[in-house]
């Protein structure tokens, strides 16, 4: 706890610096830029981002061969998926309505034109499912693709699960690759108020004044609807799902929400995410490492609230009445494309692209949003990384009575 105070004062600060640096020294944001804020940042990221492929494939390795059994390992990946995309529908459903209520692009006398924005084509579902199954392992551990490397884990787990005593020694070396990665994520995040200060000091400075006055109701409603879901939708499935006090769990996870908040990357924050949830929380390290990397690549509940918001807001700056079934398309859409956009860097801008094509609305309005999105995608990142720790509580939990219900029946 005393890290998560540290780390929370290095946020204020670094957020405090940004605002003043802005508002009185601008002219000299750029050397203090280039020669601090980005420096800390970057060896912070850096040194996260070293742990996070070897931290997930021993983790997702080790975890599949403790499960051993074959059909709690489908009940596993069935509970997740259905878990994360429930969630996701609900995001968006959420972030339309509070944006038709509150309506963030109506009045704003926003400029339409010469918008101009360039969407990157995103992969179709199939060609990421098929992606999925690496033709080279160790090209993609190189590459860091997450979801074949997980894929790739659960195939390796699988085989010493079958095999048992006579790959002893192999399990052992597994075992023993995961208690190192967790320690170094103990030592790495000895370095995280300093990062967290360079990160918010960064993203705060880089932001001008007058693009955050205009934005600013569309802002609010974002900041607004992540908050319900934060609250509302994980606090109630940590409580009735997970079993677990909402604010006991909010106050452990600090850490890696304070880590998710200055990096605007779930993969950097897993190693911390999957520490607490498996040292503080309880939940069994199989669990921990089998749904968090995996609500890391594909769970994107922030996002999802950002692409309701931002397509009403959209619409309602071009004047365009969305039909309900419109609203529905953009609901599965988006939902959709959660998973099949998952490796795609930037995926949270083209999954937006691919919503707002959808419904026919002009891509171009992106160009609207984009330069308040950074400050938007702390906060959604936030939430994402706690939907993945709500999931395998909740996982946890139904697994948990699952096994007290045989070992009565045995009885």
């Amino acid at each position: 706890m005393k890290l998560a105070k540290y780390i929370l004062f290095a946020l204020v600060l670094g957020a405090v610096t940004g605002v003043l640096i802005n508002l009185f020294a601008s002219d000299y944001f750029s050397t203090l830029d280039s020669y601090l804020f980005t420096p800390l940042g970057t060896i912070f990221l850096n040194l996260i981002k070293m742990l996070i492929v070897p931290l997930v494939f021993f983790s997702i390795a080790v975890g599949v061969a403790n499960i051993g059994d074959p059909k709690k390992l489908g009940r596993m990946g069935s509970q997740t998926l259905i878990f994360f995309l429930s969630t996701t529908a609900i995001a968006i459903t959420l972030g339309i309505i509070f944006a038709l209520l509150i309506k963030p692009g109506v009045g704003g006398n926003f400029d339409t034109s010469g918008l101009s924005y360039e969407a990157n084509e995103a992969p179709p579902v199939s060609e990421t499912l098929l992606g999925i199954i690496p033709a080279n392992p160790i090209q993609a551990m190189a590459s860091g693709d997450m979801l074949a490397i997980i894929f790739f884990a659960l195939f390796i787990g699988i085989g010493v699960a079958a095999l048992g005593s006579k790959v002893e020694t192999f399990k052992r070396f597994l075992e023993q690759g995961n208690e190192i990665m967790m320690y170094l994520v103990g030592l790495v995040m000895m370095f995280a108020p300093f990062g967290t200060f360079g990160l918010i000091a960064s993203a705060v400075g880089s932001q001008g004044f007058s693009a955050i006055k205009a934005m600013l109701l569309y802002m609010l409603v974002v900041i607004l609807v992540l908050v319900v879901h934060f609250f509302v939708v994980y606090g109630s499935a940590m409580k009735f799902l997970g079993k677990q006090n909402p604010i006991h769990v909010m106050k452990m996870f600090i850490p890696a929400m304070t880590v998710a908040f200055s990096t605007s990357s779930s993969s950097a924050t897993l190693p911390v995410a999957m520490n607490i949830a498996q040292e503080k929380l309880g939940v069994p390290k199989p669990i921990s490492s089998f749904v968090q990397p995996l609500g890391a690549t594909i769970n994107m509940d922030g996002t999802a609230i950002m692409q309701g918001v931002a397509t009403i807001f959209i619409a309602q700056v071009f004047g365009v009445d969305l039909s309900v079934q419109e609203m529905i398309i953009v609901v599965l859409t988006a939902v959709l494309a959660s998973i099949g956009t998952a490796a795609v860097p930037g995926a949270g801008l083209i999954m937006l692209a691919m919503v707002l094509e959808a419904v026919g609305l002009p891509v171009a309005g992106i160009a609207l949003i984009i330069g308040i999105d950074r400050l938007l995608d702390m906060s959604r990142t936030l939430v994402n990384i706690t939907g993945d720790l709500t999931c395998a509580l909740y996982v946890a939990e139904s697994d948990r009575k699952r096994e007290a219900k045989l070992a009565a029946k045995q009885a």
